[in-house]
């Protein structure tokens, strides 16, 4: 397996480190010079156009920060894309995107598997990220030994597009869940139970979520903020829920208010900071 990563920051180049550890002869791209370095550091061959590791890699990672990187990237290197080769895409990008990558596959001959991960960048360096699979059944086959070093757990939620739907969903859920376990927090608090009674008591009942369980007590209670997930990244994927809902004509109104908390309430937090700086936002300082 002649294997590429585009994108080398801080989820793709955990993925190239545990590749690389692993066995793996890497390829790599990514216009940052420091990237570059930080990969031929670790082994890996580094490439100076996609097009170049297109030529030479029949599976190829993508770890970009949009759809239109994604899109942008793709037109670059589909000239010089191998037949046969699969490419799998881990951005947080849009499901219309991978279906129109699928299909352009479908013409050219390679595979497009969209493949969206959860766990952030310490999931990345230590092998352990959840991915959301759509596409080809044997494409993604073809991929399981890649997918075996780098997950924890996979999950093929349907065909073109549905991955990055269901990682859609799943923001989300983590965006909405941000904001009402902090107010739950406030609420425990004002009625003068301690934060960590209160998940405690929440994490043994119906309440219970990834943010109540991992978040609060890791990045939140800890005031370490670090997850290496930034509210702007989580500012898109906002964005991208409710442009779906719009495009599929379903009602998003029980998330509507949620949604403008990160997106216009919430503008005295940078798109910097980490993600879980949301649960900072407090309406009565506003």
């Amino acid at each position: 397996m002649r294997l590429g990563i585009i994108g080398c920051g801080n989820m793709g180049g955990g993925m190239a480190s545990q590749l690389v550890k692993n066995g793996f002869d890497l390829t790599c791209f990514d216009p940052s010079p420091q990237n570059s370095g930080k990969m031929a550091a670790l082994g890996a061959t580094t490439t100076t156009s996609v097009g170049a590791l297109a030529k030479i890699c029949d599976v190829i990672l993508l770890s970009l920060p949009k759809a239109a990187v994604v899109e942008a990237v793709m037109a670059e290197m589909l000239p010089d894309i191998q037949a046969g080769t699969v490419i799998l895409d881990t951005s947080t990008s849009e499901p219309a995107t991978s279906q129109a990558m699928s299909a352009k596959g479908a013409e050219h001959g390679f595979a497009f598997v969209d493949g969206p991960v959860s766990g952030g960048p310490a999931a990345a360096n230590a092998g352990t990220m959840t991915m959301l699979l759509g596409g080809d059944a044997d494409a993604i086959e073809t991929l399981r030994p890649v997918l075996d070093i780098l997950t924890a757990k996979t999950v093929t939620v349907g065909g073109s597009g549905a991955g990055h739907a269901a990682k859609i969903a799943n923001n989300m859920l983590c965006a909405a869940n941000l904001v009402l376990v902090g107010e739950a927090i406030r609420l425990g608090q004002a009625a003068g139970v301690s934060p960590e009674n209160l998940l405690e008591g929440i994490n043994a009942g119906s309440g219970r979520s990834g943010v109540s369980e991992v978040n609060f007590p890791k990045w939140v209670l800890s005031d370490a903020f670090d997850s290496g997930f930034t509210m702007g990244l989580m500012r898109k994927d906002v964005g991208l829920a409710l442009a779906l809902a719009q495009s599929t004509d379903v009602d998003l109104s029980g998330f509507a208010k949620i949604a403008d908390i990160w997106l216009n309430a919430s503008t005295d937090i940078s798109d910097s900071d980490d993600f879980n700086a949301i649960v900072k936002h407090n309406p009565k300082d506003v």
